[in-house]
């Protein structure tokens, strides 16, 4: 016998990759991630708000929050704003809704005359209820 003949009779056979096995695990992984990742409130701030030993549960659903930075940086609804910015927002919503609670983030390191600045802005424009966000 010839052997080119031999080998042409003899063909590979094409190397597969069995793929099947592989969506299989990411599939498990996937859903691992999923069950044990922590569903919490990111915030753009790193603020350590202060220990109030007798602070209540926050029951109030709809309300503006604003945040305070060390620097004295002003962040509504985790945006960061200006003064300018911020007073026309508080007048906004003054007019609009004058019962709207107001819930104050600040950093237990922020000067007071800062969170003094947030109240007067929001008191000025008939925001009275607010409140101090603690741990």
């Amino acid at each position: 016998m010839d052997p080119t003949s031999d080998l042409i009779r003899r063909r590979r056979r094409q190397p597969v990759i069995n793929i099947v096995p592989l969506v299989d695990v990411l599939t498990v992984l996937l859903f691992f991630f999923l069950v044990t990742m922590q569903f919490k409130q990111v915030s753009s701030l790193n603020i350590t708000v202060p220990k109030i030993e007798t602070a209540g549960e926050n029951e109030i659903q709809e309300q503006i929050v604003i945040a305070l930075s060390p620097e004295g940086e002003f962040y509504l609804n985790d945006r960061p704003v200006d003064k300018p910015a911020l007073e026309a927002a508080m007048k906004l919503a003054g007019e609009l809704t004058p019962d709207m609670p107001i819930l104050l983030v600040a950093d237990e390191e922020v000067p007071l005359r800062y969170v003094t600045e947030v109240m007067d802005v929001c008191r000025s424009h008939q925001l009275n209820k607010i409140r101090l966000q603690s741990r």
